[in-house]
């Protein structure tokens, strides 16, 4: 069976942002274009960032797929670890502030960077 490999940036546990992959199904449409099932979205929005941007800590507000459009732009979680996303690369964006918790930026959250040359440009699909 055919799968689609999902970067998902989640809130473990602990509280503290992960990354894992999953793997979506693609089991709908014909041997020449392999589908996953229909999922429902809220909306989109197109973003640009210019070279040099970076953000604090935060969380998502909503959970959203994140779609790298032109530009580079890395993920970077507590410990140190981070990850560059390159055009035609995605994650689903799961980091959402734990129920009851108030916003640490040494516990919770992640950032967000443009990296190389070129502005970052993204499309925000809400889940």
């Amino acid at each position: 069976m055919a799968t689609f490999t999902k970067v998902v940036l989640f809130t473990d546990t602990d509280g503290r942002a992960q990354f894992r992959e999953e793997s979506v199904p693609l089991e709908q449409g014909s041997p020449q274009s392999l589908l996953s099932e229909l999922f429902a979205s809220g909306g989109y929005q197109l973003r640009t960032s210019p070279v040099g941007f970076r953000s604090q800590f935060h969380c998502s507000g909503y959970t959203q797929w994140c779609f790298i459009l032109g530009g580079q732009m890395e993920i970077g979680i507590q410990g140190g670890v981070s990850r560059v996303f390159q055009p035609g690369e995605h994650f689903y964006s799961a980091d959402l502030l734990p129920e009851g918790a108030t916003f640490d930026p040494t516990v919770h959250g992640h950032w967000s960077r443009q990296v190389g040359p070129d502005p970052l440009i993204t499309l925000f699909v809400r889940g």
